[in-house]
């Protein structure tokens, strides 16, 4: 296929890449617990809002319930989230990092920081404000919201 004016297949095949690269440091730390890229999305998105309900998570990661459940589970059983009941409504359900889950997600957020730092090393602020504009502007704007 070679309708390059259509489709770009180098950016398509650099964000191959990326992904890729980007998400390796990561993967081989969970992969020592038994863990993949489901439990590093939810430690991720807990460590970040702590408190988020799991209505809210689900939201957030557009999953059903039936897929966080396992997920959250092994890493409720495993110390690194904490399940609490919501204090009006004790059917609603926060969760929280433990100090073990913190540490886990600074762990897997480091060597992404890193990379990150070294794909920007020289670049203007600029430069890096129009990254993030581009990054938002590739999500779906429907699931997004």
């Amino acid at each position: 296929m070679e309708d390059t004016d259509i489709i770009d297949f180098e950016i398509i095949e650099l964000f191959f890449f990326a992904y890729r690269d980007f998400v390796s440091d990561p993967d081989a730390i969970l992969e020592k617990s038994g863990f993949g890229r489901a439990h590093h999305r939810v430690v991720h998105f807990v460590n970040r809002n702590p408190g988020m309900t799991v209505a809210d998570l689900l939201e957030t990661l557009k999953i059903t319930k039936q897929s966080l459940a396992r997920v959250l589970k092994q890493l409720i059983d495993s110390g690194y989230i904490r399940q609490v009941a919501g204090p009006e409504d004790r059917r609603q359900r926060k969760l929280y990092p433990t100090k073990s889950g913190r540490e886990l997600a600074l762990a897997l957020a480091e060597p992404q920081s890193r990379r990150i730092e070294r794909a920007f090393e020289g670049a203007s602020a600029e430069v890096r404000e129009g990254v993030k504009a581009f990054l938002s502007g590739m999500r779906d704007r429907q699931k997004a919201d």
